[in-house]
């Protein structure tokens, strides 16, 4: 039987620093980058990475500057309409960024499923509860084309299955309770917001077990 883990974290993630207007200027031009909900590249499946060249140096370095300031843990190529089967990832603010590419979920842990929030830079203002394995192991290469074999748990592997579902042409929106999904959709035509509603037994009353993983809105 697998088990469920349903993980809140005390409120959620730390407040962000308040930013000054550059930064603000920054990641208001990095997230106009990221294709929105509603383009067909979102729906399509990327192709493998064939060449491992400049083009590809180029692609990864301009993910990695819109991830970052675009404030985000994650970015996969076809948010940037791009279908190429790159991803880069930062799953925390003392985390170094890392590129896969062609990566694939080799092995998760099916027997330990966690549920959690997550939004998306490509669905703004939307945050549902996705259900997914608390352990990971991806593989794939790195910029020169080495393999490469990433064991992550918690949030980095959160993020990993989140982008590499982009990659597939699945977003969090297929994942979500169906009540949720409708609430995400009815909110992503009307042009307003939608997280799930928490009654007040869901609060954490000092009780370890029942901490709750909150994903940020940006990946």
């Amino acid at each position: 039987m697998d088990t469920e883990v349903e993980e809140r974290e005390p409120d959620g993630l730390e407040e962000p620093p308040e930013l000054d207007d550059g930064a603000l200027e920054r990641r208001a031009a990095a997230l106009a980058k990221v294709v929105k909900f509603g383009d067909p590249v979102l729906k399509s499946r990327a192709s493998p990475v064939r060449d491992f060249d400049d083009e590809l140096a180029g692609d990864i370095e301009r993910m990695f500057s819109i991830m970052r300031d675009g404030m985000g843990v994650g970015l996969a190529a076809t948010q940037l309409g791009r279908l190429r089967r790159i991803l880069v990832f930062q799953a925390g603010p003392d985390a170094e960024p890392t590129a896969l590419v062609n990566p694939a979920i080799e092995w998760s842990s099916e027997e330990v499923l966690v549920t959690a929030e997550e939004g998306c830079l490509s669905l703004p203002g939307i945050v549902l509860d996705v259900e997914r394995p608390l352990h990971v192991r991806a593989s794939g290469m790195d910029i020169s084309g080495e393999p490469v074999r990433i064991e992550a748990s918690g949030l980095e592997a959160r993020v990993l299955q989140h982008e590499i579902d982009h990659l597939d042409g699945v977003l969090i929106l297929e994942r979500a309770p169906r009540e949720q999904r409708k609430g995400a959709m009815r909110a992503l035509r009307e042009g307003d917001t939608f997280a799930p509603e928490r009654p007040e037994s869901d609060e954490l009353d000092g009780d370890p077990d029942a901490a709750t993983e909150r994903s940020p809105a940006g990946a």
